[in-house]
């Protein structure tokens, strides 16, 4: 773009462009570029049955290159679980139930999958995170065809709360069949894909991104109520009316009983709310 262009502020770019260029190939840390297999001592559940495990964690030697599968087992005072995903370079998929209260499927190229689960009084807190080999978060991707990948399954039953941090990642939520209380989606250059089914009482919606495309789809005869501060970004928000604070909300909104309220926030971005 600044080829030929030969003010000061140009020359600053072209030269900017060059340095971080080469220190992301001198210092990056793109993963295990010699195809070596990695292991670990790790603490998971040692039964990949989805129907059938047991829910007791044990100590032993797993791949941490390859597939792996994670379960939590369902117990009936489950009432809301929370489910809290962070780290980029890896795709997120979601659209299944299960019998267990969370099952993941992983395929790993480069780093490691951490999953852990406590209890804060009756809510069920499951932490699923993406690491490097050093411990630290992955924000690249690495651009072929061996990227890592997640796909999630979640027990219907109770209320989730979802929250999502990530840096370069796919994400593509289908979560129709769940009840979901809220949903936080946070990333850089992300593309974020979700597919709500009917409101709670109040079904929250908070997305936060730097450089992404973030496409959400409501039911139709949902409720809904968008607020946006959105920068730079380009918005569309089929069918719904823009009211004098700058909101934006579907007809009869007020009177619901049920609603849908969506908060956005972001640098330079593509946001898409759609009614199907």
């Amino acid at each position: 773009m600044f080829s030929n262009n030969r003010s000061p502020l140009a020359y600053v770019l072209k030269v900017g462009v060059v340095l971080l260029g080469f220190g992301l190939l001198v210092f990056g840390n793109f993963g295990n570029r010699l195809g070596f297999p990695v292991y670990s001592y790790e603490s998971r559940s040692n039964d990949d049955d989805d129907d059938d495990s047991d829910g007791n964690d044990t100590v032993g030697l797993i791949k941490l290159e390859g597939k792996s599968i994670f379960n939590e087992p369902y117990t009936a005072d489950a009432k809301i679980a929370q489910l809290n995903i962070s780290g980029g370079g890896t795709s997120y998929n979601l659209s299944d139930t299960t019998s267990q209260l969370f099952r993941a499927e992983t395929t790993t190229h480069f780093g490691k999958y951490d999953f852990s689960h406590h209890n804060e009084g009756s809510t069920y807190v499951l932490n699923f995170d993406m690491k490097n080999k050093k411990g630290g978060h992955f924000n690249f991707d690495t651009g072929d065809d061996k990227s890592n990948a997640a796909t999630f399954k979640l027990n219907p039953n109770p209320e989730w709360d979802i929250n999502v941090e990530t840096g370069a990642t796919a994400l593509d939520f289908d979560l129709t069949k769940f009840k979901i209380r809220t949903l936080k989606l946070s990333g850089g250059a992300a593309s974020f894909n979700v597919k709500l089914g009917q409101p709670l009482a109040t079904t929250n919606v908070e997305v936060s991104t730097g450089m992404a495309s973030v496409d959400i789809n409501i039911p139709q005869n949902a409720a809904c109520r968008i607020t946006t501060d959105s920068g730079l970004s380009s918005t569309d928000f089929d069918g719904f009316t823009k009211m004098n604070d700058g909101n934006y909300q579907t007809p009869g909104f007020e009177a619901a009983k049920n609603k849908i309220l969506i908060n956005i926030s972001g640098g330079i971005s593509d946001f898409n709310v759609k009614r199907y």
